[in-house]
Parts: structure tokens; sequence; C-alpha cells
């Protein structure tokens, strides 16, 4: 596999034509790409003997953590106004349809999107992917638009909106575009569709736990913990958020057992799920729960 310093220049490299791109952007990407790829690399190597996709392509790992800073960008574009309002929206027009942007600034929007087309095993996959990001992006502002309005979202409405700005999703079909998954033909099947919902309810869940203190010491409302207590304020918030965790877990597990998926889905569902500690405990700034760098937040 690609060493990750050069595969963080790469992505450093592609990023610097995004206007408000940071190192941390890419930095995490790198990171948690090579987290997800490591675990699923045995899977596949076996299912390079039928799609010929080498799991140590430079060109596809380079392009996977590229996707991943993209989404990184985005929910700072979102949560730390890092660029105009205008600009996020043709960003937004412009990822969703797989045309260059419209203003400057943005260039590598398009370059991105070009090579993710070009790579693609299956073409359905890409436009999967553009939905896909179009539903994320949606998710991303409504989040935005509700913290500001006097009437807060309920719990169940802000996980249901947390389902699709989490991410995961996007995660998976561009890791499938690149290796040759069948993520379109999975997604017919209802109990694969369920396994996405529970996989991304979980890590709203797992995201929101361990970047509540970081939320609420940037001021954050954005967080299912924060969004409880300012509703109920003696209410036991952690223990609760912890249960439905537990909760979604074990009806993800009993999906998991009852169907049989193709590798590497199941080792990579797991991956996942096991995401809170392998990944967020070992972050150095977006992701830490303690006091340094309390001053920003920890966005999915």
């Amino acid at each position: 596999m690609i060493q990750p310093q050069r595969a963080l220049q790469q992505v450093l490299d592609w990023g610097r034509s995004l206007t408000g791109f940071a190192d941390e952007h890419a930095m995490e990407a790198v990171r948690g790409g090579q987290y997800i790829l490591q675990c699923i690399h045995p899977s596949l190597r076996d299912t390079s003997a039928r799609t010929g996709r080498d799991p140590q392509d430079e060109t596809l790992i380079v392009a996977f953590y590229r996707e991943l800073a993209l989404l990184f960008w985005l929910d700072d574009c979102n949560d730390l106004d890092l660029i105009a309002p205008e600009q996020l929206a043709a960003v937004e027009k412009a990822l969703g349809q797989g045309e260059p942007c419209a203003l400057p600034g943005f260039e590598g929007c398009a370059v991105l999107r070009a090579s993710l087309a070009a790579l693609a095993y299956d073409r359905r996959d890409y436009a999967q992917l553009l939905d896909d990001t179009r539903r994320y992006c949606a998710a991303l502002r409504a989040g935005q638009a509700r913290a500001a309005e006097a009437q807060r979202w309920s719990y169940a409405e802000y996980l249901h909106n947390g389902i699709d700005s989490i991410a995961y999703v996007n995660v998976f079909c561009c890791l499938s575009l690149l290796w040759g998954l069948d993520m379109v033909t999975l997604r017919a099947r209802p109990a694969f569709r369920e396994v996405l919902r529970l996989i991304s309810a979980i890590g709203r869940l797992q995201n929101d736990l361990h970047g509540r203190n970081k939320d609420r010491s940037a001021g954050e409302a954005g967080n299912a913990a924060i969004l409880l207590l300012q509703r109920y304020p003696a209410m036991p918030v952690i223990e609760f958020l912890n249960d439905e965790l537990t909760g979604h877990t074990r009806m993800l597990h009993r999906v998991m057992a009852e169907e049989r998926f193709p590798a590497p889905w199941g080792t990579l569902i797991e991956a996942m799920a096991a995401i809170r500690a392998q990944y967020y405990q070992t972050s150095t700034s977006r992701y830490r729960s303690d006091a340094v760098g309390a001053g920003q937040r920890a966005p999915a």
C-alpha cells in the first residue's frame, strides 16, 4: 500500500485548488482511509481476481483519500463558514451533478469528479455517488438551518438527518466505485438498505458521544447529547445514548447474521462499527474530546 506521507502529499496537492481546504482535511482523510483499507485489504485481494482492481493500486487509493478529504472539507464549509454561502451553493451543485464549478477557486471539485467517473468499475456507482453527495450536502445544510431556528429538531428528526450527514454511505459508494464491490446491486436488497441505515445511525451516535465535550465548548448545538440536554435538562442523556447505540448495534448484528453479503461488506461494516475506538480515539486534533483543541468542534 502507498506510504501515508506520499499519499498525504498527493491529497494536499489536489486540495490546494479548493478555497478553504486545510491540511487537517487531508491528514484525517489519509488516516481514516488507511484504517478502512487495511481492515478490508484481505477481502479486496480476494475480489481482485474478479474485478482486476488491485487493492494496492496507488491511483485508486489516492482517489479514495481525496473523496474522504472532500467530505471533511464540505462539513467544515457548512459548520465553520470556510467559504461564502453563494460559493458553497455553487460547489454543492457542481459536485452533485458532476460538472465544473461555476465559480473560480474550486477546480479540485471537477478534477475529482472526472477522475472518479473515469475510474468507476460500474458507471452506476458513479451516478449513485452523485446522488449520495446531494443527500449529504442537503443534510449538512438542513442541520445548519435548523440550528439557527428557535424550534429545534426532535431527537428522531435529528438522528434521521444524521444518517445522511455522517456520510458513511458516501464512503461505501466510493469504495464500491473504485474496487467493484457491486453496491448498486446490493442496494436493491431491503436487508442491505437496513444495514446502511443502522451503521449510519451507529456512526452518528458514536460521533456525537465522542465529540460532545468539544461541541459543548465550541457552543455547537448539532450534537444529540447537547440537543437532548437542552430539551430535558434532568435527563441521563449519556446513558440514554449509549443504550441507543447498544440497541442499534444489536439490530445491526442480527441483520448481518441473517443475511449473507459478499466480501468485503461484512468486514467493512464491522470496521465502521469499531471506528470509535480505532479511529476517533487516536485522533490528534479533529476528534479529540479532551481539553486540547477544545475551541474546535468534532465534525463528522
